[in-house]
């Protein structure tokens, strides 16, 4: 291909060339914010400096530090993506875009998934080709993540992640019209950590005006740290380093020393005399406020933003199929798992033995992981967000069940991902080991999915009802659909 059919894009800090892929461009490793260097690590995100001549955006570049993630015998390489990609200029975007885009396109902003530590734009599932071939102007962005992503340090803003992804908004409202999109109806989306950030920029009140709707997938709207909280994960990290929890000892340290500290933060006692640990364990990193999102909603920030919210039907499996814990499983371990996560464990088991009188202790155990970490706070953002009427709010429920792993991994978390994004068909996704099994998925269902996604982004209506407080309409997403009342109605009054 000759060098002059590269499409040009001329953004407020500089031009950038992309590549073009037949009807649609890419344009890779746009800076929305400077590079996070020493001090500026722990600092609000700054403006790029602006470049001269034309920046190339064809490769991919680098991405936050972070160490390699594996689950198990799962792989999930095409999620995490490969590791650390060494650079200081992460702080970009990617942009995917119809080569003819005409400037009044749905603009889709993603921020992924990786438990607060790992995960970035470079990750196979997340290629934006097929939203800009159905005429959505698709950005996914990287943020800092981990100690100088989301450590609470006295002296430093909270959640600087968070931060980073206001800023890439800020970035989209400034220059997404050059690439053919409209700055005014922008779809903010997440999956896991990425969905939960979501659910905290909808509390952000400095977001307000930036975006018009928001997906939150298997997310959680009542997943962040109390600062009592993340203080201990603070002495912790500083004790791991050897040094005093203030921002200057941290901003001395390597990015290779905080992330190898970092992986070594898990398994922090976080219950307080009010508080449970809301990751139950899993994860030292969240946001972290002493409202949750949940709460912020309710009191009635972001009512006027529509909301398509929702969970995968076996959340918990994957953090246990692929360890060999589910087969495996006691009723201790469902004790266990309940006592993590509810202030009355006993009467919690009792319901969910209750409402599935066939279910293994694996299938219990899994159950009750996947409300705390996901179910219950994502319960929790939609009856917020309905409660209030200027805006309509939907919910889904993912349950086609993936049969790796000998048939037990099933409809768990990040599941839907290569649906939405519409590459189920993808080679590395398939397998006894893949996220997707060795069963070719239903033939429609990718394509309706992510229809559905580029539906809501467009218009802010997903094609079922809204959900409201009576009947709590969810749109249940397998080879069929089929939109159900109440699900999970005997489960579901355990967390209020």
């Amino acid at each position: 291909m000759s060098h002059h059919t590269e499409p040009v894009v001329t953004t407020a800090q500089g031009a950038v060339r992309g590549l073009r892929q037949g009807d649609t461009a890419a344009f890779l490793n746009i800076p929305y914010a400077a590079p996070p260097r020493g001090a500026g690590r722990f600092e609000p995100p700054q403006p790029h400096e602006p470049w001269d001549g034309v920046r190339d955006a064809t490769v991919p570049g680098p991405n936050a530090p972070q160490s390699e993630r594996r689950l198990g015998s799962v792989d999930m390489s095409p999620y995490f993506g490969t590791g650390w990609s060494r650079g200081e200029d992460y702080l970009t975007a990617n942009v995917w875009t119809p080569a003819a885009a005409n400037g009044d396109l749905p603009v889709m902003v993603f921020v992924h998934g990786g438990g607060f530590v790992a995960g970035s734009t470079r990750s196979a599932l997340y290629d934006g080709s097929a939203f800009a071939r159905d005429g959505v102007v698709l950005v996914t962005l990287n943020y800092r993540l981990g100690i100088a992503g989301f450590l609470d340090i006295p002296g430093a803003p909270a959640n600087r992640g968070l931060l980073d992804v206001v800023a890439a908004l800020r970035w989209v409202r400034e220059n997404i019209a050059a690439f053919g999109g409209d700055p005014h109806n922008v779809t903010l989306f997440g999956q896991s950590a990425g969905a939960t950030i979501v659910g905290g920029v909808l509390a952000a009140p400095e977001a307000a005006g930036l975006f018009r709707r928001a997906i939150v997938q298997s997310g959680s709207g009542l997943g962040a740290f109390t600062t009592e909280q993340a203080a201990r994960v603070t002495r912790a990290a500083a004790e791991a380093l050897g040094i005093e929890p203030q921002v200057d000892a941290f901003a001395n340290i390597s990015d290779d020393r905080l992330v190898e500290a970092g992986s070594r933060l898990a398994g922090i006692n976080l219950q307080t005399e009010t508080h449970h640990d809301p990751l139950i364990g899993l994860s030292p990193f969240s946001l972290v406020l002493d409202t949750q999102p949940a709460e912020s909603v309710a009191a009635g920030l972001s009512s006027a933003i529509h909301l398509l919210i929702g969970t995968n039907t076996e959340e918990g499996n994957l953090y246990l199929v692929p360890v060999g814990k589910y087969a495996t499983s006691t009723t201790g371990d469902v004790d266990d798992a309940a006592a993590r996560a509810h202030p009355k464990p006993a009467r919690l088991v009792e319901t969910y033995r209750k409402a599935r009188p066939e279910a293994s202790f694996g299938e219990l155990r899994s159950a009750i992981m996947g409300d705390a970490l996901f179910g219950a706070g994502s319960w929790a953002l939609t009856g917020a967000h309905a409660a209030h009427l200027e805006s309509a709010t939907y919910a889904y429920e993912f349950a086609w069940r993936s049969h790796a792993l000998d048939g037990e991994l099933g409809a768990t978390h990040a599941v839907e991902l290569p649906f939405v994004f519409d590459v189920a068909h993808f080679p590395q996704l398939h397998g006894s080991a893949a996220l997707l099994g060795p069963d070719k998925p239903p033939a429609d269902l990718a394509a309706r999915m992510h229809e559905t996604w580029v539906r809501f982004a467009r218009t802010g209506n997903p094609g079922w009802d809204p959900y409201d407080d009576e009947r709590r309409a969810t749109m249940r997403i397998d080879a069929e659909w089929t939109q159900v009342d109440d699900p999970r109605s005997q489960e579901r009054p355990a967390w209020r």
